[in-house]
């Protein structure tokens, strides 16, 4: 049986809960991983879908946690966002269609110039030591590029 929303609120909290779902934002700098840079795989917090390794990560001073680009380009969507008055491209999680954040091309020019500026809210870290039993171990090889 599917998970109502009221579980998958109580499962994952109201942030993360309203920034997946209604396509909310945190506010900037207050994200868990905005400063955050242990060896890893980010998932998915509504289905655990694998989206970034921390081998992609870096410091883009954005306030959010930026990537240069998804683990696979399968595991994103993307749509065109123009809430706030402003033309954006909004990316989604291709399994759950979690709201994630929006992706700029302003990102390392020598790391394709993508900036997927990802809320912290809808993700759930796996540190590299615990990815094998947490399922992700197939992505372990792809950290140590």
């Amino acid at each position: 049986m599917a998970e109502s929303k009221q579980e998958l609120r109580e499962r994952i909290g109201d942030l993360a809960y309203e920034v997946t779902q209604n396509a909310a934002t945190e506010y900037a700098f207050t994200g868990e991983y905005d400063d955050f840079f242990e060896e890893g795989i980010y998932v998915d917090v509504v289905s655990g879908e694998p989206l970034f390794l921390s081998t992609d990560k870096y410091n883009s001073g954005c306030g959010w946690p930026a990537f240069t680009k998804p683990v696979d380009q399968s595991a994103l969507k993307e749509k065109r966002d123009l809430s706030h008055f402003m033309v954006r491209t909004e990316v989604r999680s291709a399994g759950a269609n979690s709201h994630l954040g929006h992706v700029f091309p302003d990102g390392p020019r020598d790391k394709g110039g993508l900036r997927y500026c990802i809320n912290s809210a809808a993700l759930r870290f796996v540190p590299k030591d615990e990815m094998e039993a947490a399922g992700y171990g197939e992505y372990l090889a792809k950290l140590e590029k």
